[in-house]
This record gives C-alpha cells, structure tokens and sequence, in this order.
C-alpha cells in the first residue's frame, strides 16, 4: 500500500515537470505581439503654450477727487450704466460751507477796492494841491513829495485788493468745483464690474483718488494678456491664430488672434516673459474678467498632411541596439545594408541610431527622391528619423523617413512612407500597458527578438 502511494506521488510529480516544461517552453516560443497603426492624412499644428488673463478691452477706474461721507449709489454690480450717468453722491455739506465762506471772502475783497478807490481818489486830489502850491511857491518841496509818495502808495494798495479779488473769485470757483465732484458721473458706457464703497462710508482723497468703481467699456470684446516665454516669443507674430481654453469651459475650445507682441519684459524669479495681447470675441457673454486662460498660439500649420504618433520614433524593438548586423530597409531582406543620407552603410546598432537622429534632409546620392517643396519647412526642419514597420511574418523592419511638424502627439511626414503603410508604436506586454521605450542591453528572452538568431534548445529529459 506504501508502494503505490510513492509510485503516485512520483507520478505526479513528473506530470508536474513536463506541463511546466511544456508552458515555458511555449512561452519561450509565443511570438511578441505589436501594437501598430496604420499612417494616415490629417491636420497638425504646431503651437507655443502660455498661460494669461482675461480683461476687458477697455477698463476705467471711476474715484473720487474730493473728501467725503457717501450719500447715496445710484449703480452696482453688473449694473448697465451710461455716460454721465451719476452713479454716487458724497455728502456736500461741507463743501457747500466752504463754497459760502469763498463767497463772504470774495465779497470782502471786493468791498476793499472800493474803498480804496475812494483812498486813491483823495491822494489824488491832495496831490494835486501840493503841486499849485508848490508853483506859487507857498509849500516846501518836501511837502509835494509826501502827498506824491501817499498816491503812489495808495495806487499800489489798489492793485493788491484789485488781487485780492482775483483769487477770493478762485476761490469761489473752486469751492464750486469740489462741490460739483460731490456728483460722480460715470465717464464711459459700460458695465459695473466692481463697487467698492457702500453708503455712509467715509473716502479720503488726501494724496490718491480713491476707487470707487470699476466700469467695463464692452464685454462683446475682450482681450488675453498672455506671459510668452522668452525662448518662443520669437514665433509668436501679430495675427496668428490662437486657441484657448478657461477651467470654466473645461469642455470648449475659445478662439483669437494675436494683436500685438509688447516690448517690455517681465522678469518672475528669474524668468524673462513678453506680454502678448490677444483679442477674444466674447459675444455669447460667457467668458469674464478675470479668468485664467490657457493659451496655444498656432505657429504653423499643416493640413492634410501624412502623420504617424509620436511613440513611433521613440519605438525600438527589444535587442536591436544590441545587434551587430546591419540595419535593413523597409522591403529589403534581413541582412541587406541601408544607406544614410551621406551614402555610408550604417550598422544596426546604438551608432545607427544615433546616425539616424543626425541624419540629414538632403537624399541619398544617386537616389534623389521627390524634392521637398513646403515653404512651411526650413532645412533645419526636415530631418530623418527611423521607424519600424510591420513587414512579413509580422516582424517589425526599419525605415527611414523625412518628418516635418510636429504637435507633441503626430509628426508630420514628408518622404520615406506611404500612406496605409502599418507602423510599429510599441510591444504588447499583455499587461494593458505599450513597452515602447528602446532597451540598451540584451533581452531577456531571446527568442523575443526578432533579429537575434535563436540559441539551440536544450532537451527536456
């Protein structure tokens, strides 16, 4: 009975043994399975991202040029107003006391001129009687000039209350001014987008007018001040679209346009920023003062145009870098050279593809394919880069292609594809996530390789 029971546990265990040497074994075997797209036509744009604040076009700041305790408000928040439009009233007491003592000192000033005028009248008159007497000889000299030097005194007087008149009406007028500011009027049409006071509350208007209103000219338009970084205000142009979006909004796309790059900088903490106004239709009402936007200025822009991911050229199969062979061309056999773009066979390895990122826009000698012609791209623009598409028995080959554009997610392609061409993006892992990044050593299973050569298996005994 013992016996039987050892000869069924080692049973079982050898059972064990093959099922897990067959399921490594399979394992070993599967082939990799790739995520892949296929490079179709479509739109990329590219743009320069910064972050600014919506405000009206026009904002004026309505204060208060005179002291006083406010009487009354006539417009509030959101309020609708007109130009000249009273819209508060300060107490006018006091002023209206200072405006009667003007007008007493005025009064006074002017009863002093009078009086002197009489004063003059008589230093004439006196003077005149020195002189006919002086003639006939019957006063001294002396005597003449005193009554001479009393009338030029008294003229002289004459024209200091004549003065004093003068500014006791200054007086008046400025009384009467201070007193009309007691009615403050709003200067533009607009709407109310701000109120600072409340009735009976005290303002001071000592050495600034205080604010007591904020008058929007028209909400239909408004504009974005933007903070453009100093590395990308020299794309941004006056008249280039914008697109932006406000947390409000999460869901909808704004529109604008460019109107003027200013030339003042703005350094925070070190970095260097230009404003950058942007005007905004705003005639559904829905953006406000205030909000932050987040802005995409549209540099260039590309329509249909060929366009594969970007995790296409960041894609290398596992153990390429490795290999030592040489890189093959779409098309071409495994084992065949590619040429760069200088004409000199390049290897597969991690010098191929650093060669393939420095590879020039210019074609290769003695196969001059279609020439370039985009005004939208520079030679500095045109680069090749290498992808891998899926070729036969679903194995991913290398190629190499021209790109232009690019928008962070697509790049633009030029030369090198095809359209409908099936490109490699990254390998299944069957975990739900893309291996897409290049490995730098060797895989770890080599049979997951497709252009390493396979090791002899070792036989199961």
């Amino acid at each position: 009975m013992r016996w039987i029971t050892r000869r069924n546990m080692i049973v079982t265990a050898v059972v064990l043994a093959a099922g897990a040497a067959f399921w490594v074994r399979s394992r070993q075997s599967a082939a990799p399975r790739y995520l892949t797209t296929v490079l179709e036509r479509g739109d990329i744009a590219e743009t320069v991202g910064a972050t600014g604040t919506l405000q009206a076009v026009t904002t004026v700041q309505v204060g208060s040029q005179v002291s006083g305790t406010i009487q009354s408000l006539g417009a509030d928040f959101n309020s609708v107003v007109r130009r000249g439009q009273v819209i508060a009233r300060l107490d006018p007491s006091l002023l209206e006391a200072r405006l009667g003592q003007a007008r007493a000192s005025l009064v006074v000033a002017r009863a002093n001129v009078d009086r002197q005028k009489s004063t003059v009248t008589d230093m004439r008159q006196k003077y005149d009687r020195a002189q006919a007497l002086f003639v006939e000889q019957l006063v001294p000299e002396s005597d003449l000039e005193t009554a001479r030097a009393n009338y030029d005194g008294a003229l002289a007087q004459l024209k200091a209350n004549d003065a004093a008149v003068s500014q006791a009406e200054a007086n008046v007028n400025q009384a009467e001014v201070d007193l009309n500011h007691t009615v403050i009027r709003t200067p533009i049409d607009g709407v109310v987008i701000a109120r600072n006071v409340d009735v009976g509350q005290t303002v001071a208007a000592s050495f600034q007018a205080p604010v007591l209103f904020v008058i929007a000219n028209d909400l239909t338009r408004m504009q974005v001040n933007a903070a453009v970084d100093e590395a990308d205000v020299g794309r941004v142009q006056p008249g280039q679209d914008v697109t932006f979006r406000v947390d409000a909004y999460p869901d909808r796309s704004f529109a604008g346009r460019v109107e003027q790059v200013r030339l003042q900088p703005q350094t925070i903490q070190n970095v260097v920023s230009y404003n950058t106004i942007i005007t905004v239709d705003n005639s559904e009402q829905k953006l406000m003062p205030g909000m932050t936007a987040t802005v995409s200025v549209v540099v260039r822009k590309a329509e249909n145009v060929l366009r594969l991911p970007a995790a296409a050229l960041r894609f290398r199969p596992a153990g390429f870098q490795a290999e030592g062979g040489r890189a093959p061309r779409a098309g071409r056999p495994e084992g065949s050279t590619a040429t760069d773009a200088g004409g000199a066979d390049r290897g597969a390895g991690a010098g191929a593809v650093r060669a393939a990122d420095r590879s020039p826009s210019s074609p290769r000698r003695g196969d001059r394919g279609p020439e370039i012609e985009d005004s939208r791209a520079t030679e500095s623009e045109v680069r090749g880069s290498l992808v891998f598409v899926l070729g036969e028995g679903e194995r991913p080959e290398p190629a190499r292609v021209q790109v232009g554009l690019s928008d962070g997610q697509f790049v633009e392609v030029r030369d090198g594809l095809a359209e409908g061409t099936v490109i490699v993006t990254g390998l299944d892992t069957g975990t739900g996530r893309a291996a897409a990044g290049a490995r730098t050593g060797p895989s770890p299973s080599s049979t997951a390789n497709p252009f390493a050569p396979r090791p002899p298996q070792r036989r199961q005994r």
